[in-house]
C-alpha cells in the first residue's frame, strides 16, 4: 500500500472511530429500551371465588337474614320452656306469672315484652317490673317491689304508703315505719310529699326514733319520737342542716325542739 493511501487511511480513522461508538451507544441504548419494553409482566390477581362477590354476598346475607328471622318467629326450639322470677319477696310468683300470662311454647320473638311487663306493674305492690327474653327458651320477670314509708288510718283500715306517697296496701304497717298525719294524705298531697322528703332526709339514727311525722302545710312539718318529744322542723328545705343540729340538740332536757331556724335552734 502506498504512503497516500495509509495517510487518506489514517486521516479516516476518526470519524470511522465516531460512527463506531454512536453505533455501540444506539445499540446500547436499544438494548436498554428494548429489555423494559419486553419484561415481564406481574402475574393477574387472582379471581375472588363467586360466593365472596359483592354482587353474590348482597343477596345471600338477606336470604340468611330472613331465614334466621323466620326460625326465631316460627321454630319451636326459640320458645318460651321456663319463666324466671327476680326480685319478688311480698307478690307470690303465681300472681305474677298469672299476669304476665305468656303461654309455655310461645315463639320468644312473639312475646310483647312491653305489655307484659305492664301488666305486672299493675299489682298495687309492684313499683316497676321489667320483662326480658332470655334465648334459646326463657322469660326472665324482674320486680321492684313498694316499700311502706308512712302509714295513714282510716275507717278501712291502716293505709300503707310508699316514699312516692302511692296508697298500695291495706295492712299492718312494719316496726319502724311513722304515722303521717295530714289532712288529705296521697301521691298528689303536697304536705304528704314534704312530709316524705323530711323523712328521707333523716339518718337512720334519728328516723327510727319518729313515731309520727304530721305536715299541716309544706312549710310546717313536725315529728313526734317515739319516747313523745315532739321535733319542729319547719319546710324541708336545709333538711340537712337540720338533720346535722337536731342529733346534739336531742342529747339536751327539754319536751320541744325547734329546728326550724338551724342556725338557732331552740329547747323548750
Amino acid at each position: 500500500m502506498s504512503s497516500d493511501a495509509r495517510s487518506r487511511r489514517g486521516r479516516r480513522d476518526p470519524a470511522a472511530r465516531r460512527t463506531a461508538g454512536t453505533r455501540a451507544r444506539s445499540t446500547r441504548t436499544e438494548s436498554r429500551y428494548s429489555t423494559r419494553a419486553t419484561a415481564p409482566k406481574p402475574p393477574p390477581a387472582p379471581k375472588s371465588p363467586w360466593y365472596k362477590r359483592p354482587v353474590v354476598m348482597a343477596p345471600l346475607a338477606l336470604v340468611v337474614v330472613v331465614g334466621l328471622v323466620l326460625t326465631a318467629w316460627l321454630s319451636p326450639v326459640l320458645s318460651v320452656r321456663g319463666t324466671e322470677v327476680r326480685g319478688a319477696s311480698t307478690v307470690s310468683e303465681e300472681q305474677i306469672l298469672e299476669l304476665l300470662a305468656i303461654p309455655a311454647g310461645t315463639p320468644l320473638m312473639r312475646v310483647d315484652a312491653g305489655s307484659a311487663a305492664a301488666r305486672v306493674a299493675a299489682i298495687p305492690k309492684v313499683a316497676s317490673a321489667r320483662v326480658q327474653r332470655m334465648y334459646p327458651s326463657t322469660i326472665r320477670v324482674t320486680v321492684t317491689e313498694r316499700v311502706p314509708m308512712v302509714f295513714v288510718d282510716s275507717p278501712e283500715g291502716t293505709h300503707l304508703l310508699d316514699e312516692k306517697g302511692v296508697d298500695f296496701e291495706i295492712g299492718v304497717p312494719p316496726p319502724g315505719v311513722p304515722r303521717l298525719v295530714t289532712a288529705t294524705p296521697g301521691w298528689n298531697d303536697p304536705p304528704t310529699l314534704a312530709a316524705l322528703e323530711v323523712l328521707a332526709a333523716l339518718p337512720p339514727e334519728l328516723r327510727m326514733q319518729v313515731g309520727e311525722v304530721a305536715a299541716r302545710s309544706i312549710s310546717d312539718v313536725s315529728m313526734t319520737l317515739v319516747d313523745g318529744r315532739v321535733v319542729n322542723w319547719g319546710g324541708v328545705e336545709k333538711s340537712d342542716r337540720k338533720a346535722a343540729v337536731t342529733l346534739p340538740l336531742l342529747t339536751q332536757p327539754g319536751q320541744t325542739y325547734d329546728v326550724s331556724s338551724p342556725d338557732l335552734p331552740t329547747v323548750r
